[in-house]
């Protein structure tokens, strides 16, 4: 009953979602809240929101803040460089822009952190895609299969799920994941080239897109705000904010919140433009904290009625037992919707410990098992109980709905291509 209620609530969101009947937001609070009164949680619901708004917070926290500040190094002019250089590198070639989007997430990605990189991507690359007349959901589809790639690194999340679950090191579980990895950006560049080449000739036959032109987040610099002079200064301080993040001295969340506040200060001594800077960006902060919040209200209810443990141990329950020996091909095939459907923490530490100790039965290594679970990550991110995937979708301004619909299938592609891989090399 449980394992129904969970897949008719994800079902009724997705539908709601993708037909846009509802914001994520709004389906994100009221389906779970609808769901649960109607299966008789309604006495523990309060408790459940609570605790799943309370996990979520800091994340929440650091996404305002982070939003804040990267905006506020926009205004003052410190990515323009960047722009300027990789706009004559790529010139105006929708190919090569497609491409450099691919290649630079990856690189930007080595931190582990997808928020950043999610900002530091969009905010050098969505002046160049407006320029040359691309598809913004071309470039949120590009980041997003190469993070979902680069979010196997050891501090990427997953990971580090999969050693402290299993009493594993990195390298039992990562060392060897590396080869497939870059079989998997490979992919991605790949993808890059195709989906770059199809904006090209469309262009040249129907013309720039403009859906999108006007929607998002990152906009043209205001000259009043610009800071040429304090470029250096405002460089430094965002790669000590980078080092302290991979570092992990402070909270992110925190750091964001420290760095914000001094960089305001540093560009705009005076009162009036820190409250101009504030009031600026304070909206498009809150629409994602909004969505934030919500996903920890789903989340929240999911794992407080137990629906999330129940939905993957009904999905282990239906292999049949004679399939028992192919148990690390049908982890990394059921790794695409169970990482899609649950969190991280909900796969990892409750279903990922029933599949091991089932292998251990059969004589499958767990390193193996291990390893099999983290190929659905390329698809991962996509999910909607990712924070970040607001944060990115709301930074190009498009719709996640649009997002969702234009990205599935080559993230889908991304983990078959990882799988076929990882059976071919012998990795798991």
């Amino acid at each position: 009953m449980l394992t129904f209620l969970g897949f008719l609530m994800i079902i009724i969101f997705m539908v709601l979602i993708m037909n846009k009947k509802m914001t994520p937001l709004t389906a994100l609070v009221i389906v779970p809240v609808v769901v649960a009164v109607v299966a008789g949680f309604g006495p523990e619901l309060g408790g459940m929101m609570k605790n799943g708004v309370k996990e979520i917070a800091l994340t929440g926290v650091m996404l305002i803040f982070a939003i804040l500040y990267f905006s506020l190094m926009i205004d003052t002019g410190l990515f323009e460089p960047l722009v300027n250089i990789i706009l004559k590198a790529v010139g105006d070639n929708p190919i090569k822009t497609t491409i450099g989007t691919a290649i630079l997430t990856t690189l930007v990605s080595l931190d582990g952190d997808g928020s950043s990189t999610y900002i530091i991507v969009v905010a050098a690359m969505l002046p160049l895609y407006k320029k040359q007349g691309l598809n913004p959901l071309i470039l949120t589809c590009i980041i997003m299969l190469a993070g979902g790639i680069m979010n196997i690194l050891p501090w990427g999340g997953p990971t580090a799920r999969v050693m402290s679950s299993l009493k594993l090191g990195h390298t039992e579980i990562f060392v060897p994941m590396i080869p497939i990895m870059v079989l998997g950006i490979l992919w991605v560049i790949f993808v890059a080239y195709i989906l770059g080449l199809r904006e090209k000739r469309r262009i040249a036959k129907h013309g720039k897109y403009t859906k999108y032109s006007n929607t998002d987040i990152i906009g043209e610099s205001d000259p009043a705000l610009l800071r040429p002079k304090l470029i250096w200064v405002n460089l430094i301080l965002t790669l000590i904010l980078l080092t302290v993040m991979i570092l992990d001295i402070v909270p992110l969340g925190i750091a964001f919140m420290i760095a914000f506040c001094i960089a305001s200060v540093i560009n705009y001594p005076k009162l009036k433009d820190q409250q101009k800077i504030m009031s600026k960006h304070a909206g498009n902060a809150l629409s994602v904290a909004g969505m934030i919040f919500g996903a920890g209200i789903f989340t929240g209810i999911l794992n407080g009625s137990g629906i999330m443990q129940a939905m993957g141990n009904s999905v282990i329950e239906i292999i049949p037992k004679s399939w028992g020996g192919s148990l690390n091909i049908i982890t990394a095939v059921f790794s695409v919707p169970l990482t899609f459907f649950l969190t991280n923490d909900a796969y990892y530490f409750g279903i990922l410990p029933i599949i091991t100790a089932t292998g251990h039965q059969l004589g499958i290594p767990p390193d193996v098992l291990g390893r099999a679970s983290l190929v659905g990550q390329a698809s991962h991110l996509l999910s909607p109980l990712v924070p970040s995937t607001y944060l990115l979708v709301s930074l190009a301004g498009v719709e996640f709905s649009d997002h969702l619909k234009y990205t599935l299938k080559w993230a889908i592609g991304s983990s078959i291509i990882m799988l076929l891989g990882a059976l071919l090399l012998g990795v798991i």
